[in-house]
């Protein structure tokens, strides 16, 4: 989906996804000291509200302008960027760097997870949530086209080269609603990767 796609998601909907931070977001990210984070991708801006919320000192960025509206609206105190995080490049550098389930093909996937990475001053964290690619077949929901999922060792291979000690890369499950309004709950793999930059 490109910007306008997203732009007319977000205007058709009060909040696309939940208000509340991403699980893995805030199971990663609560041991952490507040500093600079950048929150790629972010969308209406959940996880960098969280942040914000902490301590931390947010830049959050997404391609949709609508997105960036509403989320400059909960969270002024958020420096919010409309942009397209394959190609834009950050003017400061952080302490932790978000990309939370952003979904494109492989080769901007790449340049997304090494800006992010990039951005980092040493000691830095890197942490990156999406849709595993093993979930096409074996959980439910998300993108159903295996071109924009990934793999833990997906984003290991995109930043060779890279100096860091990797704190988490696998899959996780993620218990969802089986969204037909039984209480059954289903699996979503997702894959997590944590990373700590050295160099």
């Amino acid at each position: 989906m490109d910007a306008d796609s997203w732009d007319e998601r977000y205007a058709a909907h009060e909040h696309v996804w939940s208000i509340t931070p991403n699980q893995f977001v805030e199971r990663e990210c609560s041991d952490l000291t507040p500093g600079r984070a950048l929150d790629i991708a972010c969308g209406e801006g959940r996880n960098a509200a969280w942040l914000s919320s902490l301590g931390w000192q947010v830049t959050g960025v997404d391609f949709s302008q609508v997105a960036i509206d509403k989320a400059r609206a909960s969270a002024p105190e958020v420096s919010w960027v409309c942009a397209d995080v394959t190609t834009w490049r950050p003017d400061s550098s952080y302490d932790l760097a978000v990309l939370a389930y952003l979904h494109v093909t492989q080769d901007g996937r790449r340049a997304a997870v090494r800006m992010a990475y990039d951005s980092l001053e040493p000691g830095g964290t890197f942490l990156l949530v999406g849709h595993d690619s093993t979930n096409l077949t074996q959980g439910t929901g998300g993108p159903q086209d295996g071109s924009v999922l990934m793999t833990a060792d997906d984003i290991l291979d995109d930043l060779e080269g890279r100096d860091f000690t990797v704190e988490s890369a696998g899959r996780v499950a993620r218990m969802v609603p089986d969204g037909h309004g039984e209480a059954e709950m289903l699996t979503a793999w997702d894959c997590l990767v944590r990373l700590t930059r050295r160099g």
